[in-house]
């Protein structure tokens, strides 16, 4: 088998291959002399069949039988014999098979890039900290009454806190725009769900009242029609509705699931889930900023195979379907460009610094896991009975790892912050 390679653009491989004539003549003489012994022909008793005949009709359909064999038997021969590794799918092409001669192909695919994990020493990291506070656990008490709470109409101007039920039309320059206008829409004022500026302009409002709210729209707003423009609204408030909270009593805590030991036990509750959100925070906040650091320090070429199907996961993640038009697939690609790439680095350094993946934390990541649910133990074991989801495990830990390695060879600085303030970003 003889093998060249040339470099056609980039990352792109041009593969050929020869395979010597007599092997694959020898191979389809073989098999037409099986398919004489077996093949049934219009005047010929079975098996009877003289080869010239057997030859004459099949040896076309055979030749490229036996072609197609051997070209998925010596690709990766091939590839093993020229040291390289592919990133997607071949295109492969039969150049010449024709008998007595040599069998040719042509394989054209991207390789993996050549990397250097960059330099870590001017990497610096602020890692946030915090404590889950009194304050804090009593915030999210509110919270959870406030989504168990209910509303009730009053005869009074809005304050904040308060629901509305309005009618908006708005316009820019004088004109409508598309999704301006809206009825019997219910609005929590203090939810920053409307356009900055919109809610506060509510405050003091009353049933049946009619006013109109001057806004300008964010300029990263997701319609450029309108993006940094300012708007104008007519608003009709239709009613006004405040919250009736329930009391934080023994009642109050069943519903949360606990049985025994009423509002303090609920307090110990939240405040173990509030300090399992904050360390996976705080971890999220450690890592977003080492894998920025090595993207913005990295150069590297990107397979656009992997590219690609990098887009079909997202694709389908999003649309539930890998199939897209090209203009719908553009607006996945800057993410999956960063996914691949980041990647690449993260399986570079594992292989550069032998790392590897420790059972014990993953044993002790899924019992964390567990934790939360009535039945731990069972939920322990299906995830170790699942391959998927215990390969998922193993990923993260795998990135933790990294992490972990990169934040020892970086300068890293805490600061001090708030629970709220780690969640919110």
């Amino acid at each position: 088998m003889q093998v060249s390679v040339e470099t056609t653009s980039g990352l792109e491989r041009r593969m050929t291959v020869q395979i010597p004539a007599d092997q694959l003549d020898v191979q389809v003489q073989n098999k037409l002399q099986q398919l004489a012994g077996s093949v049934k022909l219009d005047g010929f008793r079975p098996g009877k069949v003289p080869l010239s005949v057997v030859k004459k009709r099949y040896e076309t359909q055979v030749r490229e039988e036996v072609a197609g064999e051997l070209i998925a038997s010596t690709y990766e021969q091939a590839l093993q014999q020229e040291n390289l590794k592919p990133a997607g799918d071949p295109n492969i092409e039969q150049t010449r098979n024709q008998p007595g001669m040599e069998l040719e192909y042509v394989a054209t695919f991207e390789v993996y890039p050549d990397i250097e994990a960059p330099q870590l020493a001017d990497i610096t990291i602020e890692r946030m900290v915090a404590e889950v506070t009194e304050g804090d656990v009593d915030n999210m008490i509110d919270k959870l009454r406030r989504q168990r709470g209910s509303w009730t109409a009053v005869d009074r101007k809005a304050e904040s806190g308060d629901r509305l039920e309005i009618d908006f039309t708005g316009s820019v320059d004088g004109k409508p725009f598309a999704g301006n206008e809206a009825k019997n829409v219910p609005l929590e004022l203090g939810s920053n769900t409307m356009i900055p500026g919109f809610e506060e302009q509510l405050i003091g409002a009353g049933k049946g009242e009619q006013l109109t709210i001057e806004v300008t729209f964010p300029d990263d707003y997701a319609s450029e029609e309108v993006a940094g423009k300012p708007a104008k609204f007519d608003v009709t408030v239709h009613s006004v509705s405040a919250p009736e909270l329930p009391e934080v009593n023994e009642e109050f805590a069943r519903a949360f699931g606990v049985t025994e030991g009423g509002v303090e036990q609920l307090r110990v509750e939240i405040r173990k889930n509030m300090e399992r959100e904050l360390e996976a925070a705080i971890k999220t906040g450690v890592k977003q900023q080492v894998f920025d650091a090595l993207l913005d320090r990295a150069s590297l070429d990107v397979p656009a195979a992997l590219v690609e199907n990098e887009i079909d996961v997202l694709v389908k993640k999003e649309d539930g379907a890998a199939d897209a038009q090209a203009e719908d697939r553009d607006r996945y690609r800057d993410e999956a460009q960063r996914r691949v790439s980041l990647g690449l680095l993260i399986s570079e350094i594992i292989q550069q610094n032998q790392l590897q993946v420790d059972p014990d934390r993953v044993r002790e990541t899924i019992e964390k896991l567990a934790e939360s649910y009535e039945n731990p133990e069972e939920v322990v074991q299906w995830y170790y009975s699942n391959q998927d989801m215990l390969a998922g495990i193993q990923t993260l830990i795998m990135e933790d790892t990294v992490v972990e390695w990169v934040t020892g060879q970086a300068s890293v600085s805490e600061k001090p912050t708030s629970f709220e303030e780690i969640i919110q970003a």
